[in-house]
């Protein structure tokens, strides 16, 4: 019996430094916003209790209804590049190309680098007045173009997205590819199957089960990125990329983004469970139509 408890403590010990660190910082400070989305708190002075009204001012706040429009246009626009992109390169580097394995370290590169600072660089590289791509641009003869303006800023913003992207999923497309037997293609090469109708009929119904979680992965990165756009335009001009959890982290942290507004932790609170429902929401509804699919095929 003494046996007995001591392995158990022991293992209890080993655990214990991450239970502690997940209660504090996870746990409590969801517990202390959840509290505090009931309350008018600025970060200083006593809080006074305001019941719902947080949530009806989240109502019918139109910066953030934009903030979540534009969310959804720049997850779309980086699935719609990152995911045949990134396929596309894993099926070419899964083949006998020479030198694929410094090509895939390359792709890889950009997504052990910080986003902070590979949007300093891309910052120095799209500037609408004194950047390097304008400065090529009217070298060879051709005017600048405002990339960072407000006609162009999301879809730069979501071409930044997709190069750091792209090379996560390439190598999880990878390592799908290198699960499926030779043997399948072999069989459907005696049958008559080659080049787009072994991609079509073998390839992608194999990748189905790795897909669906690149697909879940891709998605909840795309809802909850914000650190690049806040180095690039900082959700401007006039709020054209302005993302829901940037315009949460105005509200809670506005010095850190150079607003002049003052910090407002009880609305901030409210707008953090209410973004965090609704990415919930997306993902249930995600998780439903694939399982359909999958019954269905």
């Amino acid at each position: 019996m003494s046996r007995r408890w001591k392995s158990y403590i022991e293992a209890h010990m080993f655990v214990a430094p991450s239970v502690i660190l997940t209660m504090a910082l996870g746990i409590y400070p969801i517990l202390w916003a959840l509290r505090y989305m009931f309350f008018d708190y600025r970060g200083y002075g006593e809080p006074q209790y305001i019941g719902f009204d947080n949530f009806t001012r989240l109502w019918h706040d139109h910066d953030l209804w934009m903030s979540i429009w534009n969310t959804l246009f720049y997850a779309a626009g980086k699935l719609v590049l990152t995911i045949p992109v990134a396929l596309v390169l894993a099926v070419i580097l899964n083949g006998k190309l020479r030198g694929r394995h410094v090509l895939r370290g390359i792709i890889f590169m950009p997504t052990i680098f910080s986003t902070a600072v590979m949007a300093v660089v891309f910052y120095i590289i799209f500037n609408s007045y004194n950047g390097l791509l304008n400065q090529l641009l009217r070298t060879i003869g051709l005017s600048g173009v405002e990339w960072l303006g407000a006609e162009y800023a999301m879809l730069t913003s979501i071409l930044i997205a997709a190069w750091g992207g792209i090379g996560n999923y390439m190598l999880l497309f990878l390592a799908g590819l290198q699960g499926i037997p030779k043997e399948v293609y072999e069989s459907a090469e005696l049958d008559g199957a080659i080049g787009w109708r072994k991609f079509s009929y073998i390839t992608i119904p194999m990748l189905g089960p790795i897909l669906n979680i690149i697909m879940m992965i891709a998605i909840m990165n795309a809802l909850d990125s914000y650190e690049a756009i806040m180095v690039l335009t900082g959700g401007g001009p006039v709020g054209k990329t302005q993302v829901m959890f940037l315009y949460l982290f105005k509200l809670l942290f506005p010095v850190a983004t150079g607003e002049s507004v003052t910090q407002d932790i009880g609305y901030g609170s409210a707008v953090a469970f209410f973004l965090s429902l609704l990415v919930g929401v997306l993902t249930g509804i995600y998780l439903y139509l694939t399982r359909k699919l999958n019954n269905i095929y």
